[in-house]
């Protein structure tokens, strides 16, 4: 189901005038508005370095890494899409990234697809990447887009190994060129020359990185003219919004921008602040639909969850915005619904003060069943030790499906796409990244004249982003089960842009009946194909 930004906001009630200034003022880390002064970062240097991998470039300090040469390795092969059988290139490479002084630090590696015999000028380009942060590409490149994705047996955990990459129907490849990026130490990308982890990890630096990579993609492979995109998923997201408004200070000009399972605003985790049970409780409501724990359960499970979204944003924001000066009789009303919309039982919601984490849900919901609800996605369930305790023990989502992604990326790279190389393949760099969480927008920011944020909030970067470029479209992906980045507070963050009214029709919104990979559940992908099929399409016209 499509919805655009109006619509979404006509179905959902008024806040109670407080209780909306408080969660205003929970969401925004200061209280002055963006000012848009021009403050870009520094360009990718000296776009025309063919010979980037020359060792008169390498680095003379004894410390440093070897600079490895730019490197492709491309492959051809063809792909039954649409109907049409689509003739393509594969091709898997590294691409140097240089610093300020023109001095190669980072090796990122990518795939991409691009068809051939198209015209390079019409033909869409989009750029993909997972988040973590610290998490390389290997979800999206082997399960969303490209023109093959593995089988699981989500929502249960995946048999196997053998485990089977099939030809991919829903692939985008028919509507834009792919090309999937693996962020900065994290599956064959490094840090060079005398690039540090510091260099390349955390917000800022991730996005000189992609900053950087993206245009020297633009120069090598002479892609400057085609219609531009972003497509992002969970951090990921972090990463576009804050990118779009870089690329763009940077002249390259987007043509959309997709939010896949989005969180846009880390401070929605700050403690002392109630915005996050909030944002939740719809999320919730939907768990409770799939495993049947509401009584007279609805046949349709978007009006479920507009019924969940009007009871947060209406008595029970209110009703949290008491505090502990709520009164008693308000406090039983309030918690008999959390209870009803939740499947909870209702002396649990109030012994939790009416505020349920995500942990104790996923604990406790389907805790007489000796069971476990999945963080990335609710519909797996995970088997304790016991069914004591307050959270689960491991996210049954994830342990459900990393195997079979893992060897599916490893075994393609090498037997499909011919990638022979000596380095290890990071799915994650989490035990060697120490993430750099401030943020400094480029366009200036909350904290008045572009004040460094202590945790991103880059809603702001993309309300810019899309001011200067009133042309930008923006689609926003959601599944109804995704604990990890609930739908409910994106629709939260894309409605504080302080957009004018001429430009809230450049965002969309989409909801799936999945996770936070909406692409594990096969008809969902379908509904997503055709979904972004459309919009590139739209959004690349002139």
């Amino acid at each position: 189901m499509i919805q655009t930004f109006s619509e979404v906001l006509l179905s959902m009630k008024p806040f109670p005038r407080l209780a909306l200034c408080a969660l205003i003022a929970s969401f925004l880390i200061a209280t002055v508005k963006a000012q848009e002064t021009r403050n870009p970062t520094p360009a990718a240097a000296a776009e025309t370095h063919k010979d980037a991998d020359k060792t008169s470039d390498k680095a003379s300090d004894k410390d440093a890494a070897p600079i490895p040469p730019e490197k492709t390795v491309p492959t051809h092969h063809e792909a039954a899409i649409g109907g049409k059988t689509l003739k393509y290139t594969a091709t898997a490479g590294t691409l140097l990234i240089r610093d300020e002084e023109d001095k190669p630090y980072g090796s990122i590696f990518y795939v991409a697809y691009t068809l051939d015999g198209a015209e390079p000028n019409s033909r869409p380009v989009s750029f993909l990447y997972n988040g973590g942060p610290g998490s390389a590409t290997l979800w999206l490149h082997m399960g969303s887009f490209s023109p093959v994705r593995i089988s699981t047996d989500s929502p249960n955990a995946t048999a196997g190994p053998p485990f089977k990459l099939e030809p991919n129907e829903y692939s985008l490849l028919d509507k834009t060129d792919l090309v999937f990026i693996d962020a900065p130490l994290t599956g064959y990308s490094r840090a060079v020359g005398k690039g540090t982890a510091k260099d390349l990890t955390g917000v800022d630096p991730d996005l000189r990185a992609f900053d950087r990579f993206i245009q020297r993609y633009l120069n090598v492979n002479q892609r400057w003219n085609s219609p531009k995109f972003l497509i992002g998923e969970s951090y990921g997201t972090t990463r576009s919004a804050a990118l779009a408004d870089m690329l763009g200070n940077d002249g390259v000009q987007l043509n959309g921008v997709v939010l896949i399972s989005s969180i846009l605003n880390y401070n929605i985790r700050a403690g002392g602040y109630d915005m996050l049970y909030i944002a939740n409780l719809p999320s919730y409501a939907a768990a409770a639909w799939y495993f049947n724990k509401i009584p007279n359960k609805p046949a349709n499970l978007a009006d479920w969850v507009q019924q969940a979204r009007e009871f947060a944003s209406g008595p029970y924001a209110a009703a949290l915005f008491q505090g502990h000066n709520l009164p008693a009789a308000q406090l039983d009303t309030v918690a008999r619904e959390v209870s009803r919309i939740t499947g909870l039982n209702v002396e649990y919601v109030k012994e939790a003060n009416l505020r349920i984490s995500p942990q104790r849900f996923r604990k406790e919901v389907l805790r007489d069943d000796r069971r476990t609800l999945g963080r990335y996605d609710m519909r797996f369930e995970g088997v304790d030790l016991d069914a004591a305790g307050e959270s689960p023990s491991y996210d049954a989502s994830d342990a459900g499906i990393s195997g079979a992604f893992v060897a599916a990326l490893h075994d393609y790279l090498s037997r499909e796409l011919k990638y022979d190389t000596t380095d290890q393949y990071r799915p994650t760099a989490y035990d060697i990244v120490q993430w750099d969480w401030k943020h400094k927008p480029t366009s200036g920011g909350p904290g008045g004249g572009g004040g460094e944020q202590s945790q991103p909030y880059v809603a702001a970067d993309l309300g810019a982003a899309i001011r200067k470029n009133p042309h930008l479209k923006v689609f926003s992906a959601n599944g109804y089960f995704d604990l990890a980045t609930p739908f409910f507070a994106t629709e939260y963050d894309l409605s504080h842009m302080d957009l004018d009214s001429t430009l809230r029709g450049n965002v969309q919104f989409g909801y799936y009946p999945s996770g936070h990979m909406i692409y594990l559940n096969v008809e969902s992908l379908h509904q997503l194909k055709d979904d972004l099929a459309g919009f590139i399409t739209k959004s690349g016209e002139n």
